[in-house]
């Protein structure tokens, strides 16, 4: 009987919900997808369709009542961002909106509101609630707020309405709340492609909203798009903005290539061209309206920084213009702009590197799990892990610098109670960097009292929050003293970072604490009038005036974070680790590595480690083999030193990558992770490593196709494989893994052939090529300049039997079928007529071609 009660009460509510709809449809049928257009009256079939504005007609319009009017001239400006429309104690949802509110939130859906429309509502208790919600599912959200009382209204007049406005857009990449330690950014693009050489250059400009910064540059790119690519992958925007029709296909296709790549999902956001407009236009409109004056650094003094800056202004135009429409002042006006470099000084490595290389993200599931940067952070502060990412995407170019790290790294792991003591403080420290972005923007902070409801809601949590930056700031100066004071062999600390005066600041710091324990008596803040919102504006005034030197406190402790990584990282290893040298270049490049393991490759399973030796340019005896060329069996291990290599020479310069299904990338792995490691200013996995500094690291690894692009597997490969011709020179470590197998046997090798030999006899660069072509192998077994290496396998088992499999182990010595071996561990059927085929077919083969010879 309940089961039928409820179902009919179903039933029936379905049927008022449909009557409900249908009734909307009709009453709002310019919103129906059969009538809808956009301010410019352009259906979506229109290439230049604007899916944020909405075309009222006007006889529609005419018939709204004046609540109704109020909320539909906001809405068609902001169809792409759900409205809360306030009324008394509660916020609504209309129409589409009211969809949305319904499916994401599970609201009940209802006929009232404003003209009678479909709504769903909550009170004011729990909108923070819902809007965090729906920005965390990625929507835009915005709140219509009353501006004064029914009452206030009413004194205007017996017909008057309550004054609302828009007061703020939140969206997923300008959030503050609840977006975890890792920055969040707002990336705008434009480019432009020059007439004297046909390459593009992309202009950008990115915000970090929770942190008030704003970085600028410009880089050119060609058809490859690899610079692209890279800005792409270490800026990991949340939402990129974009002029609709400035930007050409192959720029879409490689957007929607790391779209799907990077760590984040990226959400497309193509705006009008009228926000990239002049630069003339744009500086104009910065002075006229007195933008970025609160930045500690002139923001002309950050373009003077920059190539290309007419192309920089625009995409800066088109940040403005986005940010606001959202009506986010605070970070037009308090803003800190400062130059960004993709490039510039540090080792060179682009986007598909940092790919192949799972910098950041892995090709598993796109996760952090078994990344560089997941290895390498053991970093306490919010502020700590943002550096390390940044450090990771420019390692050093710099013998000095890269040594004054190293220094400070061997004093952590050598004075084994300062790891623990600096723990304690940095444990202490909160997340100053966005604190004091947050600080930052409450300049003005009286005039938001004139925010009827919310505005002493705001100041309160400002207050807050500039009570947590003064504590933290406290534990980041007495971290640095105490550091200053005792002998810990980290003077080299004092050479990285420039850290203020600490003769002045403990007693700067402490006047805000005590002004700020009189005010508000362990942190409880109470009601805010007017004349204590004007004195706490002006004391906030005070404190920004000093932000160059909070800010320089918060870099150093930052760093020492990082450092206090590297060690803990070092420590924590289960194999051995060492400084690595570097050295003044000669007349060729040079890297030298003993016992070269990989990390985590072995799941933490010391017993698996399979160390190897590697010299690739002048050895001790004088010869000059800088080109390595790898053969072995699938599952041996070659992928996976090569890219430990890669990795441990960046972790030098400024540290290794997950190991694929197979054993057949372990060598190519540990090749490029210990040359990333080099040039981060990290010990690296062997137990010794000599190496002069690398300008770039180049890879094509892997046999994948881009099918949202259009690209195919040999498409893609011959892609990366032009960009390393083009662009390698002789201080570059490029990695090429199984050249040419992405087309026929013959014209693979041909590919292979030219390739290798091009950038053994022209390019001179230190190089690892794994191939499966045995024929390259004797093409260049006796070239003076390639060293020829074999990774070998040793098979335990009957490989044939279904009861046992074979084992499979990689060795410095040759055993036989170890492709057969991979294939039996690979889940073959249990029928041995499978493996039985496969070994007789092996050895048919290779009868003949015994005979053969």
């Amino acid at each position: 009987m309940n089961k039928k009660m409820k179902s009919a009460h179903c039933s029936i509510e379905k049927k008022d919900h449909d009557e409900m709809a249908g009734s909307a449809r009709s009453k709002f049928e310019w919103l129906n997808s059969f009538a809808i257009r956009d301010a410019n009256k352009r259906r979506p079939n229109d290439p230049l369709y604007d899916k944020s504005t909405l075309f009222i007609p006007p006889d529609a319009l005419r018939k709204m009542s004046t609540s109704q009017k109020q909320y539909w001239n906001i809405k068609c400006k902001y169809m792409d961002v759900v409205l809360f429309f306030k009324v008394g104690k509660f916020y609504e949802l209309y129409e589409l909106d009211a969809e949305i509110g319904q499916k994401e939130l599970d609201w009940k859906m209802t006929v009232s509101g404003v003209g009678k429309c479909r709504q769903v509502g909550i009170s004011e208790s729990g909108i923070d609630d819902a809007v965090d919600k729906l920005i965390a599912r990625g929507y835009k959200v915005g709140r219509i707020e009353q501006m004064e009382s029914a009452n206030q209204a009413k004194a205007r007049g017996v017909h008057s309405v309550i004054e609302r406005k828009l007061v703020h857009v939140s969206t997923p990449s300008t959030a503050v709340d609840n977006i975890g330690t890792d920055a969040v950014h707002l990336l705008a693009l434009k480019e432009v492609t020059l007439a004297s050489s046909g390459f593009q250059v992309f202009g950008f400009a990115f915000l970090d909203y929770a942190a008030l910064k704003i970085w600028v540059g410009s880089v050119q790119d060609d058809d490859s798009s690899a610079a692209l690519g890279a800005l792409l992958m270490q800026v990991s925007p949340r939402e990129l903005i974009y002029e609709t029709s400035g930007i050409s296909k192959e720029t879409q296709r490689t957007i929607r290539k790391y779209a799907s790549a990077g760590s984040v999902k990226m959400q497309l956001t193509p705006l009008s061209g009228i926000d990239f407009s002049d630069a003339a236009q744009i500086r104009n409109l910065i002075h006229s309206k007195g933008f970025f004056n609160a930045s500690t650094e002139s923001w002309l003094s950050a373009l003077d920084c920059t190539m290309n800056q007419d192309v920089v202004i625009c995409a800066l135009g088109g940040l403005i213009g986005h940010l606001t429409r959202l009506m986010l002042h605070d970070a037009l006006k308090n803003g800190e702009v400062l130059p960004y470099h993709v490039y510039k000084t540090c080792l060179r490595m682009d986007g598909q590197t940092l790919v192949n290389l799972e910098i950041f993200s892995n090709n598993f599931n796109g996760g952090s799990s078994g990344t560089l940067y997941k290895h390498l952070n053991h970093c306490v502060t919010a502020s700590g892990k943002r550096m390390l990412r940044r450090w990771i995407c420019h390692p050093l170019k710099d013998i000095d610098a890269i040594n004054k790290r190293l220094d400070v790294v061997e004093g952590f792991i050598q004075n084994c109670g300062l790891g623990p003591t600096t723990l304690g403080y940095l444990q202490k420290i909160p997340d100053l960097e966005r604190l004091l972005g947050q600080v930052r923007s409450t300049v003005g902070l009286s005039s938001l009292l004139q925010l009827p409801f919310i505005g002493e809601k705001i100041i309160k949590k400002r207050i807050k929050t500039f009570i947590m930056l003064i504590n933290g700031l406290r534990n980041g100066i007495d971290l640095l003293n105490d550091l200053q004071r005792a002998d810990h062999g980290i003077l080299a600390l004092y050479k990285i970072v420039d850290i203020p005066s600490l003769s002045y600041l403990p007693e700067l710091i402490h006047k805000f604490e005590e002004r700020m324990q009189n005010e508000f008596p362990c942190g409880q803040v109470s009601d805010v009038n007017a004349n204590g919102a004007n004195d706490l504006a002006a004391l906030m005034d005070v404190f920004i005036g000093k932000a160059s030197e909070w800010s320089l406190v918060i870099n150093a402790v930052s760093t020492i974070d990082v450092l206090r990584s590297f060690a803990a990282m070092t420590l924590s290893s289960f194999g051995a680790m060492c400084r690595p040298q570097v050295l003044l270049k000669d007349d060729v490049p040079v890297l030298r590595m003993k016992g070269l393991w990989h990390p985590y490759a072995f799941a933490g399973n010391a017993n698996s480690l399979v160390p190897n030796d590697l010299t690739l340019g002048q050895d001790l005896s004088g010869l000059n083999r800088f080109a390595l060329l790898l053969t072995g069996p699938n599952m041996g291990g070659k992928s996976t030193i090569m890219r430990a290599t890669c990795l441990a020479v960046v972790l030098a310069q400024v540290c290794i990558i997950f190991a694929y299904a197979c054993l057949f990338m372990i060598f190519f792995k540990c090749i490029t992770d210990v040359s990333f490691s080099l040039q981060l200013g990290c010990y690296v996995p062997c137990t010794s490593c000599e190496l002069t500094l690398a300008d770039s690291i180049f890879t094509r690894l892997g046999a994948t196709d881009r099918i949202m692009t259009g690209e195919s597997t040999f498409l893609v490969e011959c892609t990366e494989t032009a960009s390393v011709l083009q662009k390698a020179t002789v201080d570059s470590l490029v990695l090429l893994d199984e050249l040419g197998r992405g087309t026929s046997t013959f014209d693979g090798y041909a590919i292979a052939y030219a390739v290798f030999r091009h950038l053994v006899e022209r390019v001179r660069c230190r190089q690892l090529f794994a191939t499966h072509y045995h024929s390259l192998t004797k093409e260049f077994a006796s070239h003076p300049h390639v060293s020829l290496q074999v990774m070998r396998a040793k098979i335990a088992g009957n490989f044939k039997s279904s009861e046992q499999r074979a084992e499979f182990s990689t060795l410095h010595e040759e055993w036989l079928r170890a492709a057969l071996a991979v294939s039996a561990m690979d889940g073959q059927p249990d029928d041995d007529d499978v493996m039985d085929t496969l070994f007789c077919i092996q050895q048919e083969l290779k009868s003949h071609f015994r005979k053969a010879r």
